[in-house]
């Protein structure tokens, strides 16, 4: 059988998922998908190469029907209902979270909760308590700062709608080497986002300054001017320029004009 591999992306979900399918399908449609945890509804998000490993992939059962859309608005005006119920059980509990979203799988075998909380929650209880109301298999979810940001979406210090929320489907592992090779201030409040974590965009240009930089020396380096000796002060990496202090006079000079060397 010809198949072809999709990936699949769900309402309050964070990652794509592959599925394979015996059909066409196109970016943006709405599909249900068979998964380990009962039916679900999802929109595709990319097409895939095949994989080694196609037939452990779950199917893709169809493109969903105006049918499949009512179910599906039906389960999101409920999981509505059920964080509000969910907020009145933490309270009466007493514990220490904060709901960020809920959904009912397609076939509603699954009651999900993503939850933000600063220490591990015992939320057994809660659990009980959601059950003995909605009579299906109740599932919370601990996700952290990204994932919260990415859910909840929002406005970046850029100005523009978070890229996580907008178009990012796999959220990088981003550390502050990244920001120390474009050269940028440390200071918490440039290079970190909404969600209080680095700036998922430290990863876009990433390579490009790798490339510029090869060749480049150090800030401190002691270099000859015209004969006199010079500390490099700043570096603009995209530019390959430094900023030289000479005596008490600071010069621009392009790397690779230089024609002095390294002291």
């Amino acid at each position: 059988m010809n198949y072809k591999v999709y990936s699949v992306l769900f309402k309050n979900t964070v990652k794509p998922y592959s599925f394979k399918a015996n059909f066409e399908a196109k970016i943006d449609d709405n599909v249900i998908v068979e998964t380990e945890k009962g039916l679900q509804y999802g929109r595709v998000v990319a097409e895939k190469p095949l994989p080694e490993n196609i037939e452990e992939l779950k199917d893709i059962i169809r493109i969903a029907t105006p049918e499949d859309d009512e179910i599906y608005y039906k389960n999101l005006k409920d999981s509505i209902s059920a964080i509000k119920k969910c907020k009145e059980f933490i309270k009466e509990l007493n514990l220490e979270m904060s709901i960020i979203n809920a959904s009912f799988n397609f076939d509603r075998s699954q009651l999900l909760f993503n939850f933000s909380a600063d220490d591990r929650v015992d939320f057994r209880e809660l659990t009980r308590k959601l059950a003995n109301v909605y009579r299906t298999r109740i599932e919370l979810h601990q996700i952290g700062s990204r994932d919260k940001a990415k859910l909840i979406g929002g406005v970046g210090i850029c100005g523009r709608q978070l890229c996580c929320s907008k178009f990012l489907n796999q959220i990088e592992s981003i550390s502050i080497t990244k920001a120390k090779n474009q050269n940028l201030a440390l200071n918490p409040s440039k290079i970190n986002g909404t969600c209080g974590r680095l700036l998922c965009c430290l990863c876009y240009e990433e390579e490009e300054y790798l490339q510029a930089s090869k060749g480049l020396m150090p800030v401190g380096s002691i270099i000859k001017v015209d004969g006199k000796e010079g500390t490099i002060t700043s570096i603009d990496i995209l530019n390959r320029t430094y900023k030289v202090l000479v005596g008490d006079e600071k010069i621009e000079i392009k790397a690779d004009e230089l024609d002095a060397s390294k002291k």
